[in-house]
């Protein structure tokens, strides 16, 4: 099926005005795309002996019947992940990362499959999922290309050089837990596991189990591309039940979620001195300054503040704009924004989708009607939609929020923005460092070199120069990671590979023992490693 196929019952509309219209012939719908063909195809392999279902946001109906596993389940998948593990590790890493380039392929020649499954799970638009297309392509290709030299053996100087030969080796942690999120199904689920698989790891994943079938097609398409179906298993079933036992069993947990829950999973992962990886929330800040190009700004703020209604992590929730330029970027953003079309069809056109589900929905009204009763005022959105959708909410923007509001400081995830003004930039900087999150930060400016001076000061593990999210994201041979509350670890680059190795240092002592010999007593060998040291240091020797 491809996009110029797709439309489903509701069109995408401008805000305020009523988006029902009536089906186009051969309008393609849920039961169009997850076919009992198509979930018996998806969940071959899977442990589960009970039965639970997923749901799409669209319209809150039943998407498929999925199994539920059991902790015993659980235990299953990691016996045949850590059975199959070892020959996968033993294959040349340039075989596996031809994997991963022939899944790059496969990503890109079947997208509208996933694309539907993405957008039927989340209830985003069609756009916005494909940014997960895009990311998950771009992590393939990247490790596909660089893992070999990520992981080769690298030399280092010896204790006592010539004497002394020294290799660092990377050796796979065996099999990996992945707890993956709901908001970005296809990027944090497969996207994550790529590095693992290519370093010569199996991984047990457990995605949210109403975003599963994504998750799913994606072990599917990565199979086709070669990887053995024994190394990716997939375990469903409620977080509380499923995810302890895979921070159990699991040789290194991957996790992205709240702080709260990712606190839990590194308690139970300590106890097991296992490793972990973690991305967790963040009340991300966007500075516009000055000097900033206000047009732009305001552009970039409706990609950085409502992409995926909100529903990111590196998402901007408290927007601080320089007085001086204030009114203007307020009445071009809120502009923009009442001109946002939502909708719930699976094709592109739509500027924003839906909310995931009731929690969302009801955090988001919480927080907004809140601000409001204390005194903040509504520049644009503060309504829910259940015209297009049982959890569609506008894109909001608040002005006037103060620190006793829950929207000032807790994070929302959803389609809600507070707009601050400020005079000092010192000031701005000291504001938007003043969380205990750590993610992401965007600062606009038409001055590079103040760009990058105040990207600086700002305790963030991202921060982007006139954009919100995209380029430091996307850019994957960079870490990406949060600092404080926001997480441990980092994805990509480097460190999002070596991640799921051991390092291994292997040295062998060459002609002369690392002790007394040829005829020294202790005294004299002591004296003679003294004089070495000494010259070592005095030839720069590391």
């Amino acid at each position: 099926m491809t996009d110029s196929q797709a439309s489903t019952s509701t069109s995408a509309a401008p805000l305020g005005t009523n988006p029902v219209a009536a089906a186009p012939a051969g309008a393609r719908t849920a039961a169009d795309v997850v076919t009992p063909e198509v979930v018996a195809q998806l969940t071959r392999g899977v442990a589960g002996s009970g039965r639970t279902a997923n749901h799409t946001p669209f319209t809150g109906e039943k998407l498929a019947d999925l199994p539920e596993s059991t902790p015993e389940d659980v235990a299953g998948a990691f016996e045949r992940a850590r059975a199959a593990q070892p020959a996968w590790a033993a294959t040349p890493v340039r075989a596996r990362a031809a994997v991963l380039l022939r899944f790059h392929d496969l990503v890109l020649s079947r997208q509208a499959e996933v694309l539907d499954l993405i957008q039927l799970e989340t209830g985003k638009a069609r756009l916005h999922a494909h940014e997960e297309v895009q990311a998950v392509a771009v992590a393939a290709r990247h490790y596909g290309r660089r893992a070999a030299a990520y992981l080769k053996p690298k030399r280092h100087t010896g204790v006592v050089p010539t004497l002394t030969k020294v290799t660092e080796l990377r050796q796979p942690r065996g099999v990996i837990g992945q707890i993956a999120p709901w908001n970005y199904p296809f990027e944090l689920s497969v996207g994550d596991a790529l590095p693992a698989f290519v370093s010569g790891n199996a991984v047990v994943m457990k995605p949210d189990t109403e975003t599963a079938l994504t998750a799913l097609w994606a072990r599917d398409l990565l199979i086709e591309a070669g990887l053995p179906a024994e190394v990716f298993q997939v375990v469903l079933g409620e977080g509380p039940v499923v995810g302890p036992e895979v921070v159990r069993h699991a040789d290194y947990v991957s996790f992205t979620g709240s702080t709260r829950t990712g606190r839990e999973v590194a308690q139970g992962a300590a106890a097991r001195l296992v490793g972990v990886s973690l991305e967790l929330g963040g009340k991300n800040a966007m500075l516009v300054l000055k000097d900033a190009d206000v047009e732009k700004a305001a552009a970039g703020a409706v990609r950085a503040c409502f992409s995926s209604a909100g529903q990111l992590c590196i998402s901007i929730e408290r927007l601080y704009v320089h007085e001086s330029v204030a009114d203007d970027f307020v009445a071009r953003f809120a502009a923009r924004t009442k001109a946002m079309r939502l909708g719930n069809s699976l094709a592109y056109g739509a500027d924003m989708g839906s909310l995931v589900g009731e929690r969302q929905l009801e955090t988001v009204t919480r927080h907004v009607a809140e601000a409001v009763e204390k005194g903040a005022k509504l520049v644009a959105g503060g309504v829910a939609r259940p015209d297009i959708g049982p959890l569609f909410y506008e894109p909001t923007i608040l002005d006037g929020v103060e620190a006793p509001m829950a929207v000032c400081n807790e994070e929302t995830f959803g389609p809600v923005v507070s707009i601050y003004r400020f005079t000092d930039e010192d000031e701005v900087v000291d504001l938007a460092n003043a969380t205990p999150y750590g993610l992401n930060s965007s600062v606009w400016t038409k001055d590079s070199r103040r760009g990058h001076q105040v990207a600086a000061r700002l305790r963030t593990g991202t921060v982007n120069i006139n954009e919100g999210y995209a380029p430091a994201y996307g850019s994957v041979q960079s870490p990406m990671g949060g600092m404080k509350d926001s997480g441990l670890g980092r994805r990509h680059g480097s460190e999002g590979i070596l991640k799921y190795t051991e390092a291994q240092t292997v040295a062998q002592q060459r002609l002369m023992p690392l002790a007394p010999s040829f005829g020294m007593d202790d005294e004299k060998y002591a004296a003679f490693m003294s004089v070495s040291l000494k010259a070592m240091k005095a030839f720069r020797l590391r």
